[in-house]
């Protein structure tokens, strides 16, 4: 049994525990989508998890969904992901950044770019917040056969932007309900082409994805996260065997790559999550779930059941930059302040004080 406090290999990478911290929103990029000084100074001050997993960063600027979200696909968003690679490494840490594509879970008031695509003409339920308050969600275009191409090429640009940042790595982010999920959710993907209507088709872009990144910046580089059962944002998934068998798909095609790792926002004790780790077969990071505060107990019993190599912690992370150390020592622990989670500036994002501070 592995040991929170354990170094592992993932990639190339040797990382020096396995505390990952979880890609978290915080909605506070500047002009252009532009990471900010300030958060270099955060992802810095997080360095002594094993691995970072940066908020999602839209591939394109039809990608992004909420206000106010990095990207990586422009020259000067590029500098600024250089600038945070620098201060995660300046301690010897490591980061990915997530490569989230929102698709249809986005406005037209939240970006420049007004476009919203999806895999069918199909609204996701409920609003989202913009700069005059919250509004539904708009139907979205469906993306054409032919264009799907393009837009794995614009994932492609993004990972290829990042590693001449200096970032580690990137996520590809096929969870929660995003673009790549929404191929995968037959409650979002009613495509009549290659693209939908069966297990095997609705896994197909994710499938490409992977494989024109993992051929654009290697496999060591590259990881995914997905989101089985998840149903959230209107990709639902409540066909037991149709589900298990997008899933199975999705994994056993990209399992021959050997990419960094496969990531599951899930129960890790059910058997879908026990079944795609074993036809992985490479490193998988575990959670308690997107509703539940992973605790050193919690994450620890994930590595003790074998349920994954790695564990993924958010909340506590944004609240204690210094978990680790703090975990390893039994210290005290700093509360998150969900008021502060997005938006703004230095409060609730860089005034978490250390353990040692």
């Amino acid at each position: 049994m592995a040991s929170l406090f354990e170094p592992i290999e993932i990639g190339k990478m040797t990382l020096a525990n396995r505390v990952v911290m979880a890609p978290l929103t915080r909605n506070r990029a500047g002009e252009g989508q532009v990471p900010q000084d300030i958060a270099a100074e955060y992802y810095g001050q997080r360095k002594g998890v094993g691995l970072i997993i940066s908020e999602g960063t839209q591939p394109s600027g039809v990608g992004q969904g909420y206000l106010n979200t990095p990207g990586i696909h422009t020259d000067e968003q590029r500098a600024g992901w250089a600038k945070v690679a620098d201060a995660v490494h300046a301690g010897h840490g490591h980061i990915f950044v997530q490569l989230m594509h929102a698709g249809r879970i986005a406005h037209a008031d939240n970006k420049p770019v007004k476009e919203i695509v999806a895999p069918s003409a199909i609204a996701a339920p409920g609003q989202m917040i913009t700069p005059t308050g919250q509004q539904d969600f708009p139907t979205p275009r469906a993306l054409e056969t032919d264009e799907i191409a393009g837009v794995v090429a614009e994932f492609v640009h993004a990972a290829r932007t990042a590693v001449e940042a200096g970032i580690d790595g990137v996520e590809i982010h096929a969870a929660n309900g995003y673009l790549i999920h929404q191929f995968l959710a037959p409650s979002s993907n009613q495509r009549t082409d290659n693209y939908g209507g069966t297990p095997a088709n609705r896994a197909r872009f994710a499938i490409e994805v992977v494989k024109a990144v993992v051929d654009a910046v290697g496999a060591e580089r590259v990881g995914i996260r997905i989101s089985p059962s998840h149903n959230i944002q209107g990709a639902i998934e409540d066909d037991a065997a149709d589900t298990a068998a997008t899933y199975r798909a999705l994994v056993d095609a990209i399992a021959p790559l050997g990419i960094a790792y496969l990531s599951y926002l899930a129960d890790p004790r059910a058997e879908l999550t026990k079944d795609l780790r074993q036809r992985f077969g490479g490193p998988v990071i575990g959670n308690d779930g997107f509703g539940s505060i992973t605790t050193r107990e919690s994450a620890q019993a994930i590595l003790d059941e074998d349920l994954a190599d790695l564990v993924a912690v958010g909340r506590l992370v944004l609240a204690n930059p210094d978990l680790v150390e703090r975990w390893r020592e039994d210290a005290a622990l700093n509360e998150p302040n969900q008021a502060t989670f997005y938006g703004g500036g230095a409060e609730g994002y860089t005034d978490y004080p250390k353990v040692s501070a």
